[in-house]
This record gives C-alpha cells, sequence and structure tokens, in this order.
C-alpha cells in the first residue's frame, strides 16, 4: 500500500505512525471514562488556582448529568454550552452526553439574533451560561424570547481556589449581571448538590448518534449545523494522538501540561484541546480569554508542554516586551490552525522557544482533522502537511468533483474518513452539495498536492475571510450593513491584517442625499448586528460600485485594488 498512487503520502509518512491504524468509534464519554480509570488521581483541569484530578472531574461530570436528567433532559434533547473557557464547559460538555443529549455549541461572539436563529433551528431546550456581563443578559433575554425552556447559570468563581475573592473582584469591575433563581433559571452549581449516578444513555450505534451540532457559515448568510456523531469526535481524537506519537513519541499519555486558551465552543479547541487533551490524559490549564500578559505568565511557571493556537496568538507572544527573557523551552508541541501561518513567524517562534509551530488544515465538517505537519519527518515550507491516520485526501477538478487531478494541479480539496460530518442539519440541498457523488466531502478550497502528498491551499472558492482563527462570512456583514437607511449598494472583502491575517472592509455607495457615513458610525449601527469577530475595521465610501456585465456587484476589482495598494500588484 505505501506504493499507491491515490494516497502518495503513505511513502512518506513519519516513522512510528501507522495511517492505517484503527480509530476507535465509540461514545465521546468514554475518552473520559478511560482517563478516570487509567489517571485517577492526575490532574485534569486547572482554573484561578484551583486544581481539579480526573477522578473528581469524572464525578462531577455524573453528577451534573443527573441534575440535567432530574431537569427532564435525555436522549433526543439538546442542550447549548455559553460558555468561555471555565470547567463549567468540560463538565457541561460531558454531563449533557452523559445524559444522552446532544450538545449545541454557541458563540459569545455571535449577535443576539444570530443566537436566537441558532436555537431555533437546532431546536435547544437548555442553554447553559455564566453570570457575565457579557452573556447572561442575552441569556436572559433569549429565555424570554425563543423555544429554551430553562437556563443553567454557573459563576465565573464557582470551580477558582478562592471564589469569594473573585466575586468580589468581577462585582467591582462590573463584569457580573444579576439574576434570580426560579424553575426556568437553575443554579450551575445546585444540579451538583444532589450527587446521584445518572441514567446513562450509550449510543447504540456511535456513527449514527448526534454528539454535537457544530455550527459553521455560509455563503448564503445563514449558518449550518455540522452533524457530527460520537464516532466522528472520538476518532478525530485519535488521529491527534496519532499524530503526536512517532518514533521516539513526541508526547507521553499522563505526563503532558496544555495550556487551553482557544474557546472551547469553537470546533478546533474542542477537538484538540478538551477531547485530544483528555484522550491522552494531560493536565488542562484553562484561560477564559487570551492575556498575553497571563499566558506568558503560565507559559513559564507551569512548565506548559501543548500550547494549541492561532498565528495571532503566536504574533502576541512574540511581540510581548517578556519573551526574551521567559524560558519557554519546556514546550513540544504548538499546533497553528485557523488561519494561514506566516513562515517568519513560524521561524521566530522556533528560534526563541525550540519548539516548532506546526501546521495543519482542517473545517467544521471535519471535526476538524484534516493534514498535519509532521514533528519528525518531511516538512515543507508553504504546506499545511500531510493527510492525518485514516483521512483520504482527493485533488478534484473545479469544474467535475467526479474527477481526481493528478500530483501537483490545483483544485477542490475533498476529503473522506471516519471523522467527516454526518451531514448538515435540515439542509438537504447543502448536504446534497456538500458531497462528491463517490462520497468525498467538498471543502471549497482550491489546493494542490505534490508527489509526496503534501498539501497546500492555493485559494478559497468560498467567499470567506479567516480573521484571527475565525471563519468571517462577507455576506453576513453586507446584510446587517444593507439595514442600514443610508445605504445603497455594499461590498465586503478581506485586507491584510498583520495581526489578524485578515480584517474585513466596507465599500459603501450611500443612497442619494444621504449624509456622510463615518467608520464609528457603521461600527455603532452594526454594533448588536453583527459578531466582535466580523466588525469591519476599515469603510470606504464610493459613488458606485464594480458591476459585472449583467449587473451583478463584482469584488474582482476591489480585491486587486487592495492588493496593488498593498504593494502586492494584480494577481
Amino acid at each position: 500500500m505505501h506504493d499507491d498512487p491515490t494516497r502518495p503520502w503513505l511513502a512518506h509518512y513519519p516513522a512510528g505512525i501507522d495511517w492505517h491504524a484503527p480509530l476507535p468509534e465509540v461514545a465521546v464519554t468514554d475518552l473520559l471514562d478511560d482517563a478516570v480509570r487509567r489517571w485517577p488521581k492526575r490532574p485534569a483541569l486547572e482554573f484561578m488556582g484551583r486544581v481539579i484530578d480526573y477522578a473528581d472531574f469524572g464525578a462531577l461530570v455524573d453528577a451534573f448529568a443527573a441534575g440535567l436528567q432530574r431537569l427532564g433532559v435525555g436522549p433526543g434533547d439538546h442542550v447549548g454550552l455559553y460558555l468561555p473557557n471555565t470547567p463549567h464547559y468540560p463538565v457541561a460538555f460531558f454531563g449533557a452526553l452523559r445524559a444522552g443529549a446532544t450538545v449545541v455549541n454557541y458563540s459569545p461572539l455571535d449577535a443576539e439574533r444570530v443566537l436566537a436563529d441558532k436555537i431555533a433551528d437546532s431546536r435547544t431546550d437548555v442553554l447553559v451560561t455564566l453570570d457575565l456581563a457579557t452573556t447572561l443578559p442575552q441569556a436572559l433575554r433569549l429565555l424570554d424570547t425563543t423555544r429554551l425552556r430553562q437556563l443553567v447559570i454557573g459563576a465565573m468563581a464557582d470551580f477558582s481556589a478562592a471564589p469569594d475573592a473573585v466575586r468580589a473582584g468581577l462585582r467591582q469591575a462590573g463584569q457580573l449581571a444579576a439574576w434570580t433563581a426560579d424553575a426556568r433559571r437553575v443554579e450551575f452549581l445546585g444540579l451538583l448538590q444532589h450527587a446521584a449516578e445518572p441514567l446513562r444513555h450509550p449510543p447504540a450505534d456511535p456513527r449514527q448518534a448526534l454528539a454535537v451540532l457544530q455550527y459553521t457559515g455560509g455563503t448564503t448568510g445563514r449558518p449550518k449545523g455540522a452533524m457530527l456523531t460520537h464516532a466522528n469526535l472520538s476518532a478525530v481524537a485519535e488521529q491527534y494522538f496519532l499524530t503526536s506519537q512517532g518514533t521516539p513519541p513526541a508526547l507521553t499519555e499522563g505526563a503532558e501540561r496544555m495550556l487551553v486558551v482557544l474557546p472551547l465552543f469553537h470546533i478546533y479547541a474542542l477537538s484538540v484541546c478538551l477531547l485530544f487533551g483528555v484522550r491522552s490524559g494531560a493536565h488542562l490549564v484553562l484561560h477564559p480569554r487570551f492575556d498575553p500578559d497571563a499566558v506568558i505568565d503560565d507559559l513559564q511557571a507551569k512548565r506548559i508542554s501543548i500550547f494549541p493556537g492561532v498565528p495571532t496568538m503566536y504574533i502576541a507572544v512574540l511581540q510581548h516586551p517578556r519573551a526574551a527573557e521567559v524560558d519557554l523551552r519546556a514546550l513540544k508541541f504548538c499546533g497553528s490552525g485557523g488561519a494561514p501561518l506566516p513562515l517568519e513567524v513560524a521561524e521566530r517562534f522556533r528560534a526563541l522557544t525550540g519548539c516548532p509551530l506546526n501546521e495543519g488544515w482542517g473545517m467544521t465538517e471535519t471535526a476538524p482533522g484534516g493534514t498535519f505537519t509532521p514533528l519528525r519527518g518531511l516538512r515543507k515550507p508553504g504546506s499545511c502537511g500531510m493527510p492525518v491516520p485514516g483521512l483520504t485526501v482527493s485533488i478534484r477538478a473545479l469544474d467535475d468533483p467526479a474527477r481526481a487531478l493528478p500530483a501537483g494541479e490545483a483544485g477542490e480539496l475533498c476529503v473522506r474518513g471516519p471523522n467527516v460530518m454526518q451531514g448538515y442539519w435540515n439542509a438537504q440541498q447543502a448536504n446534497a452539495d456538500a458531497f462528491t457523488p463517490d462520497g468525498y466531502f467538498r471543502s471549497g478550497d482550491v489546493a494542490r498536492m505534490d508527489e509526496d502528498g503534501c498539501v497546500y491551499i492555493v485559494d478559497r472558492t468560498k467567499d470567506m475571510l479567516l480573521c484571527g482563527g475565525f471563519n468571517v462570512y462577507p455576506r453576513v456583514i453586507e446584510e446587517a450593513i444593507y439595514e442600514h437607511p443610508a445605504v445603497a449598494e455594499v461590498c465586503v472583502i478581506g485586507m491584510p491584517d498583520a495581526y489578524r491575517g485578515q480584517a474585513p472592509k466596507a465599500f459603501v455607495a450611500l443612497k442619494p442625499g444621504a449624509p456622510a457615513l463615518t467608520l464609528d458610525a457603521l461600527r455603532a449601527f452594526l454594533a448588536g448586528r453583527i459578531g466582535k469577530h466580523e466588525m469591519v475595521a476599515a469603510l470606504e465610501l464610493r459613488d458606485s460600485l464594480p458591476k459585472t456585465a449583467v449587473g451583478k456587484l463584482s469584488k474582482k476589482e476591489l480585491i486587486e485594488q487592495e492588493r496593488a495598494a498593498a504593494g502586492g500588484g494584480t494577481p
């Protein structure tokens, strides 16, 4: 099989990693059960000075599952998680699955009406959130205006070492929101107080049982829920574990410390940090947000060995005033995803820490396993690596997705494997369009594969920007801008951003007689209509916008002009 022309990467796979290795397709809760059995006294979660070992983590999950079941949650129900990185998230995630429910992830960056649309589309019944001023007021309004039947509300201080001090500090800073418990507003810790063995609902067929609905944007402007099964997620956890091995193994089970600062509501962090972390018995150090000072402190003081991130995080570490003074040599593995990694950043980070930045490619729909750059073995600048174990990559003709292209030719990157989603929730036509006739998922990315099986992303066929690791869809921003009474036409494109990779820029033609529109005024108008990660960074007013021969707005000219203005010339 190592000379298989359809899988050229097999001849160059890293020593000690078997692409054909069996991938368990089991209940996601089995990952935690195995960790509790193997490492009961090993630290599992660390947050604000408190450490929770795997045995106690498992007990909290069981208690939360039993609490949810007392609320009537069971198989077929959907539990939403609207949380930052605190212990509430992993406890609620595994607890909901233990109770037999499906998890729906919600981003605190989303606008309220986007959250409402997702609640309706996903049929979410219960939403878990915190008492923060940034999330709770929206959650309370959603309880009154959507199908939600209950909120489970935790406190930021719940799992800290000094809850009274944390609560007082947050209150003084105006970061807490008031609420009153009742039948529909339930305290998170209250669900844990009557600890009982939950009724367990292991999926009869993990390949069919839906574990997570993970929403991803679309060029239509309406998010689609990727249906990720238990088997998808248990397989991807094993894929990441296998890529961390090799001869000798790069990482050791039950011995690593991982910094978890990527948001767990995002598929990248859910799979790489939580699922792979639990699978490998890692000590997970949770940060609720990215603070460069706190990250630098913990990387050194806690001797962090695994730091998954996005390019903006690594840039911030390199630019930190204390970067040259701290000892970051405990790092063994740093994976970069979410956006293209500038070569200069990778080289500078390795010089600073001795640890290479390993770039990969993946999507929400692949949970997000795709390609990886081996820690040892074939590494090529500009490549996002080769397929993870068990995943087959095929480059297909842009005009015929059934036709595979030979090495070196650019086409649509298509994938097939046990981590690829079951399909989109309630989207029959989207599912028909998303797969090739022979069952490969169509990524929408234009790529080429060389003769060694290394993949290079060339372009995107979807109208999508990558801003600080988040997918941003111009159509969503444009529709919100069109609501402004002064706007006649709008096009949103990406402009280069040294920190975020890309940032949205709006080109606007105003209605006749409309007053001038400033960037600040537009941003104020958009607040609450789009997410913070989608907010426009620049505005250019024009008398008219470019159009095609048939009168459709055309972004091609705007993109070419931006590239020329940035010194990149025209393509």
